[in-house]
C-alpha cells in the first residue's frame, strides 16, 4: 500500500511542476516567441497585431501550435524597429550545464525545438528542476512576489 501511495505522490508532484500557466498568452514576432504582455510593453513599436485561435492559425504559425491553446498572437514591428534582445532555449540549457537539446518548459508548456528563440525579457525567472526523471531548464514569464 505504501508503495502506491508513494508512486501516486511522485506523479502528483511531476503534473504539479509542469502544469501550464493559462493565463500566459504567448505571441510571436517572426520565428521569435514573446507574450502578449512583452508587446504590450513595447506598443509604441508594434505596427500590427493578429490573434488567431488555434483552429485558425496559418500555416506559417503552425509550429507553435503546442502553445497556442489559448490563442496566438502574432505581431509585426515598425520598419525602422530592429529586433528586441532574443536568445535560444539551447543557449538557456548550455548556461545551465545541461545538454543542449534538451527540452525547455515555459510556463509549463515544453519547447521541444531547443533552436527555437524566446526575447529574453520574458524570462523573468529561471530555474533548474526535474522533468520525467531529466534536469530540465523551468522559464517563469511573470516576477514571483
Amino acid at each position: 500500500m505504501k508503495k502506491i501511495l508513494y508512486s501516486l505522490f511522485i506523479f502528483a508532484s511531476a503534473t504539479l511542476f509542469a502544469q501550464k500557466n493559462t493565463k500566459v498568452k504567448f505571441a510571436v514576432l517572426g520565428d521569435m516567441v514573446g507574450t502578449t504582455t512583452l508587446f504590450e510593453n513595447q506598443k509604441e513599436y508594434v505596427q500590427s497585431k493578429q490573434s488567431y485561435k488555434m483552429a485558425n492559425l496559418p500555416q506559417k504559425l503552425k509550429k507553435f501550435s503546442f502553445i497556442a491553446e489559448q490563442g496566438l498572437t502574432e505581431v509585426k514591428f515598425k520598419n525602422n524597429v530592429g529586433p528586441l534582445d532574443n536568445v535560444s532555449l539551447a543557449q538557456y540549457n548550455e548556461q545551465n550545464n545541461i545538454p543542449k537539446d534538451t527540452p525547455v518548459i515555459i510556463e509549463g508548456y515544453e519547447f521541444k525545438d531547443t533552436n527555437m528563440r524566446i526575447y529574453a525579457e520574458i524570462a523573468q525567472q529561471v530555474e533548474v528542476k526535474d522533468y520525467n526523471g531529466v534536469k530540465s531548464v523551468f522559464i517563469t514569464t511573470t516576477a514571483k512576489l
